[in-house]
Order: C-alpha cells, then structure tokens, then sequence
C-alpha cells in the first residue's frame, strides 16, 4: 500500500466521524469517496442521497448506475477512477448544502483528497462541484468543456440525477462522456509538455494552483 493510498484511508476514517458542521446530525453513514489513489480521472459530486446515506459509498443509487453506463460508454469502469462528493453527509431531506458546509467539507476534506490523487482531469458533476472551479459559471453553458486549472484538465458536466429525469438532460452528459478518452489524452499530452502560465484559463487557477 502506498502512502497516498494509507492517507485516503485515514482520511476516510476521520470523515466517518467528522463533526465539524451540522450534516453529521442527521447522517446514518458519511460517504468518503472512494476509488485508487493513483487515479487519473477524479469525478466530484455534490453530496450523499438516500441509498449513498445507507451505504457509506458514492453514487449508488439510480443516478450512479447511470454513472456507471457513462464510464462505460467512455471505456472507462468505476474501480478506475476515484468518485467523492463536496460535501460528505447527506442534507436533510435533500436540502441544497449551506456555504459554510460545502466551505468546511472541502477545506478539510475534498481539497486534500484532491492533493493526494493528483488526477490529470476531474470532472464535476453539478453545479456545486462545478463552482469550485467555476463560480461565476452556467452549467448549461459550459458543460463539457474542459479548461487547464492548477496543472490540471477539469470538466464541468451535467450531473447525472438532474439527466435522469431530461431527456435533453441525458442526451447531453451522455455526449460529454463520451468525449472523456479524448480529455484524457489531452490531459496525458499535456502533461508531458512544459508548463505555461499561460495553460491556466480560468480566474479561479490561481486560488486552486495548489491542488
């Protein structure tokens, strides 16, 4: 086992206990991520549902059999790649998180999980995760295309819940999946080149450098 990998599992044990912000209250099981610590490709969610609650795991409800076609439709399967979410305990009747909970949740955890893997592209599924990356941004507007933040590929996508139900929804991620061997070869070629201050295309780069 590698260091990064035996720092995962420390870090998933302190979020299975995590108190820091009011989601612990009502969550049965925090829900870590998971996937291998040497993942190319990181997916982040938004938070844990109803079956991720029961479970501890990411995306294992309807959306994330849906998930699970996506990676498929991109040859890729789900042990390939590493999935978390923004924030790790599921909010009260599916409520949207609070700021300070996706604030407290990503400082702690997300952005460390983010520095231990090192993925060369990560995709967020949402428009929570998105913000991250792109604050100022419409899902509806930039899904599926990639831009270089920090040294790294990061994908906005539709998340699969809200494509479930949308036909036009799913016709687009379903798209955008697709195009995922083509990111990560991008990615793969890019990293092989000297970095340029230039790659960075967004005004959140430099806040998010350090990832």
């Amino acid at each position: 086992m590698t260091s990064e990998q035996e720092t995962l599992q420390t870090l998933a044990a302190q979020i299975s206990q995590c108190t820091l912000c009011a989601l612990h209250q009502g969550r049965i099981r925090a829900v870590p991520g998971e996937g291998p610590a040497d993942a190319e490709l990181m997916l982040i969610g938004e938070g844990p549902g109803y079956h991720e609650n029961r479970q501890g795991r990411p995306f294992v409800g309807p959306s994330g059999q849906f998930l699970d076609e996506l990676l498929a439709t991109a040859r890729l399967r789900r042990q390939d790649v590493f999935i978390a979410n923004v924030v790790k305990c599921r909010p009260p009747d599916n409520r949207d998180p609070l700021p300070n909970e996706v604030d407290t949740c990503t400082s702690t955890y997300l952005h460390k999980q983010i520095e231990l893997i090192d993925p060369k592209v990560i995709v967020t599924l949402g428009r929570y995760s998105m913000a991250l990356f792109f604050p100022k941004e419409k899902i509806s507007k930039i899904h599926g295309q990639p831009r270089r933040i920090g040294g790294r590929l990061i994908v906005p996508m539709i998340h699969p819940a809200a494509a479930l139900h949308q036909p036009k929804n799913r016709a687009l991620i379903e798209e955008d999946f697709r195009r995922l061997p083509e990111f990560l070869a991008r990615a793969e070629h890019a990293a092989s080149q000297p970095e340029s201050p230039a790659d960075d295309e967004s005004p959140a780069a430099e806040q998010l450098s350090m990832f």
